[in-house]
């Protein structure tokens, strides 16, 4: 008996497929149990036998008297999974099996929530993705409804339900178009978990600069610096002003600091000067006296 447990127990450590048991007329077992839930299983006949309940990371061992219901109170199995029952007695052991299946209310979602900062106005730029489990940690599988909401500093949120298929619910929204900590929140009953996105200002719109001759030098200055939503460039961002001038070319990388980039340059009568800030181009400016 204990060598035919033995084996039924290796191969559910090895994860490979479990015998086929027939379920006796000695066993009246259910068909399914919930996690965590009371149940009973009648033995028929006279006398006393041992009752062994095998399943996924549990194993039970009870010394029953046949004839009689053995009930198990509430917490006894919480492992989701398919469990084996044999009843040790003479001549041969009676064997059966039954279904242990995840709580169907949600009690806790993991919540994975890409990527944790980004500029601001990308589509599906902010990606969410979540697993719900029952209290006793199995994966709850059936389809559930999952309530995902994005909202930031502007106000306006954005709102989507998707039901779990296999037990993951996932979504993606566009970044909002102001910076700022957003509240990525995923919700279903009352389980519900929060992520921050850290949405920043995206590449600078509108890049226009000014200049004019300070002694012997040229002051190039540029206008406050924003994306095109109308977030301000964080200082140290880089912006390259280039003066042109035949086949010389001069250029300087000045940072950010206060929302404008300036710089004093030697610039030659007739120079080309343009501003720009990684691929974006601001105005040309010809340089005369």
């Amino acid at each position: 008996m204990r060598r035919l447990l033995a084996i039924v127990l290796g191969g559910f450590a090895a994860g490979i497929a479990q015998p086929a048991f027939a379920q006796s007329g000695s066993l009246t077992l259910p068909k399914a149990v919930e996690a965590g839930a009371a149940f009973s299983i009648a033995i028929a006949g006279s006398g006393k036998a041992t009752l062994y309940i095998a399943g996924p990371g549990q194993v039970l061992e009870r010394q029953v008297d046949l004839g009689q219901t053995v009930a198990f109170p509430v917490g006894t199995l919480y492992n989701a999974g398919r469990y084996v029952v044999i009843l040790e007695e003479s001549p041969a052991p009676e064997t059966g099996e039954f279904d242990v299946v995840p709580e169907k209310s949600v009690a806790k979602l993991s919540f994975l929530a890409r990527p944790s900062r980004l500029p601001v106005g990308l589509h599906d730029g902010v990606t969410g993705a979540v697993y719900a489990f029952d209290a006793y940690k199995n994966l709850i599988v059936g389809p559930t409804p999952v309530s995902f909401e994005l909202s930031g500093p502007s106000g306006a949120a954005q709102k989507r339900t998707v039901v779990t298929k296999y037990g993951a619910a996932w979504t993606e929204f566009d970044s909002t178009a102001r910076q700022g900590a957003d509240q990525f929140v995923a919700e279903t009953g009352p389980a519900s978990t929060r992520r921050v996105i850290s949405q920043v200002p995206g590449d600078p719109c509108g890049l226009t600069m000014t200049a004019k001759r300070d002694g012997k030098q040229v002051q190039l200055q540029t206008a406050p610096i924003r994306d095109c939503s109308g977030n301000p460039v964080p200082d140290g961002e880089v912006v390259t002003f280039t003066a042109s001038y035949g086949d010389d070319q001069s250029t300087a990388d000045v940072p950010i600091k206060g929302g404008i980039a300036k710089i004093d340059m030697p610039i030659h009568d007739g120079a080309l000067v343009s501003v720009a800030s990684g691929v974006v181009m601001g105005n040309q400016i010809r340089w005369e006296k």
